[in-house]
């Protein structure tokens, strides 16, 4: 019965705040900071040094640090990365080069739809991936906390994680016997098909903002999303402009080859068992030689 005021209580203050929010021209903009954490052991082999594995770890941290803008209406939505200027002498180079082929493009949502469009440029090739939105099953806690000058609940979901892995690069563990028979034991766990990866995800939404969106694919509750955890990732909202004086236009996006999700999923594992093929058997690197 408590769980229940609780969550009744939370549906009020959504119908009553979007009273406030129900005009014509409303807009909004949410600014949410990623972090995410590597697991960098069993990295690359023995050919890999602890040093190495710190500076690629320091390398990825910059780029996994990213600062994300959605902008929405009561039905429609674009998530997209802040465009930055990169400092002299902070080029990425291959790893830079490697890991913007798995970041994602601007991503639409239309709530009303329940449709979901996303630009994606992929090792040159320029996708559209078009799909329904995820029917994520929310399970409202009751908890509450705040966020600046918003008061947030907790629910959670558990969901499949299909997006790119890093730890895939691994080397695989040296072993004892033939050059056939090593040989043939790499070509097993290259090719292996990797299980479907469930998570658990906790997010913080406000109803103070009755808008039925959050960042990335999240969506489905009685308010703005604020903050997202999820496996080694957090997604925190830091700064919320509501009624802009410059309003964006927030367009479908429309280029690139037409594609659904579990297609362009089977053509990016495709390539990354690619490159991790040419990782297991080079210098630590991808697409790295024997020598």
């Amino acid at each position: 019965m408590k769980m229940n005021s609780k969550r009744l209580a939370t549906l009020v203050l959504f119908f009553v705040f979007s009273m406030a929010f129900a005009q014509k021209n409303f807009q909004g903009k949410a600014y949410y900071q990623t972090k995410t954490t590597l697991d960098m052991n069993g990295f690359g082999g023995r050919q890999v040094s602890e040093d190495q594995k710190k500076r690629i770890a320091a390398r990825m941290k910059s780029m996994l640090e990213k600062t994300y803008i959605l902008t929405f209406n009561q039905i429609e939505s674009i998530y997209k990365e802040e465009e930055k200027l990169e400092a002299p002498g902070t080029g990425s180079g291959r790893w830079g080069s490697m890991m913007s082929s798995f970041t994602a493009g601007n991503q639409y949502k239309n709530v009303k739809e329940q449709t979901l469009l996303q630009d994606q440029e992929f090792f040159g090739k320029q996708f559209l991936i078009k799909d329904s939105l995820p029917q994520l099953k929310w399970i409202m806690t009751g908890e509450t906390k705040q966020i600046g000058k918003y008061t947030c609940f907790k629910a959670t979901t558990t969901k499949t994680n299909t997006d790119f892995d890093f730890n895939r690069f691994r080397r695989p563990p040296d072993r004892v016997g033939s050059k056939e028979k090593d040989s043939a034991n790499t070509k097993d766990l290259s090719t292996k098909e990797v299980k479907p990866n469930l998570v658990k995800v906790e997010v913080w939404y406000t109803p103070q903002i009755p808008v039925n969106q959050g960042p990335g694919e999240y969506w489905g509750l009685p308010g703005l999303i604020l903050e997202v955890n999820e496996g080694r990732t957090t997604i925190l909202c830091s700064k919320i402009v509501l009624n802009p004086e410059e309003k964006d236009d927030i367009k479908k996006p429309s280029k690139g080859k037409e594609v659904s999700k579990e297609t362009y999923h089977a053509i990016v594992k495709k390539k990354t068992e690619e490159m991790r093929e040419n990782f297991s058997r080079g210098s630590g690197r991808p697409g790295g030689r024997r020598r």
